[in-house]
């Protein structure tokens, strides 16, 4: 008789490019994170744990998607979380209806925890081939990793810790092909202007991909780029330059482009190592006209070495942008009132 020790091991799979096989069916992928799970008790984790997928499954039942929940393939709760496959052909109706379902729900128990146990959700989507044959080992694959990553990332986190706790209680983030085959194409039934583009980065982790965030309940200023998108973006391409170098191999410094703009008054941009423009949107002026609410006339007014004139339409003589190699302006010798000839 064979003792189990002498059972030969198993077998690893054939090589990645040894020889062509079929695709794997490709599965629609849903993950779920509690925001500050490990934030709450130790003796509270079990109850967030037990909710995640009872909130999930009462959300599913209301949004007209039992049958998605009833043949979820390869369920696995992740401790804070839960995630499992499903047919792809259902993607759309995930992200709508079912995600503003989600936030009705969880708005509902959050409501009615009375600020005991309050439960707010990342989300992610993605789509991709992954083993399914009924094994307990299903499900393992570059897509499931991903739909992980993403739930991780960066964009998504600030989304909803940007967002009020009292309003905001579910953010999601789409893999780019998700969003291509089921919002971009137009089966779902969500414009694409509710959705924003990010780069989706995970700290610690080689992971950076386009994606998507959507919120169906937003609050505060989350769509406003200097909370979400240009400091998400701006990180991402100085981290990309910090590797550029010039042709002679040495390493520059490293660049992004920048933009700040004030309510009706000047937009600074340009390239941070190189020159900057400076450029005025607002209807105030100098020289006679009102800047800042008091009139500003009269005697005229010689900045950085340039020429303001002293009626309401002066001209500015003088480059007023360019690349600063020195000082960040001309040199003002004399009086700075006096008028130059």
């Amino acid at each position: 008789m064979r003792r189990p020790y002498d059972r030969p091991l198993p077998q690893a799979s054939a090589l990645p490019h040894s020889r062509s096989r079929q695709l794997p069916p490709y599965r629609g992928l849903v993950a779920v994170d509690a925001k500050d799970f490990t934030g709450y008790p130790a003796i509270e984790h079990g109850v967030i744990s037990r909710a995640v997928p009872e909130l999930l499954e009462r959300s599913f039942e209301r949004a007209g998607l039992a049958h998605v929940w009833d043949d979820r393939r390869f369920p696995a709760s992740t401790g804070d979380g839960y995630i499992f496959g499903f047919d792809p052909a259902w993607m759309p109706f995930l992200i709508h209806p079912w995600l503003h379902t989600l936030q009705d729900v969880l708005t509902e128990f959050n409501v009615h925890s009375a600020g005991a146990v309050r439960t707010r959700l990342r989300v992610s989507l993605h789509i991709g081939p992954l083993p399914d044959t009924g094994d307990e080992f299903d499900g393992n694959g570059t897509p499931r990793n991903d739909t992980h990553r993403l739930l991780d990332s960066r964009p998504v986190k600030a989304m909803l810790a940007a967002s009020s706790e009292s309003i905001t209680h579910v953010a999601a983030i789409l893999s780019d092909r998700c969003y291509q085959d089921a919002v971009a194409s137009g089966y779902t039934g969500r414009h694409p202007d509710h959705f924003v583009e990010v780069p989706a980065t995970v700290e610690g982790k080689r992971f950076d991909q386009r994606a998507w965030l959507y919120v169906p309940m937003p609050s505060g200023n989350l769509y406003d780029r200097r909370i979400l998108g240009d400091r998400v973006v701006d990180e991402h391409e100085s981290a990309k330059s910090a590797a550029d170098t010039d042709e002679r191999g040495v390493g520059r410094p490293a660049r992004s482009y920048v933009t700040q703009r004030a309510d009706r008054g000047i937009i600074n941009s340009g390239t941070v190592h190189g020159g900057q423009s400076v450029t005025n949107t607002g209807r105030d002026s100098i020289g006679g006209d009102r800047f800042g609410g008091d009139k500003i006339g009269g005697d005229r007014l010689g900045i950085a070495g340039d020429y303001v004139g002293g009626n309401k339409s002066g001209t500015v003589n003088g480059n007023q942008a360019g690349t600063v190699h020195g000082n960040q302006g001309d040199t003002v010798r004399g009086n700075k009132k006096e008028k130059r000839r």
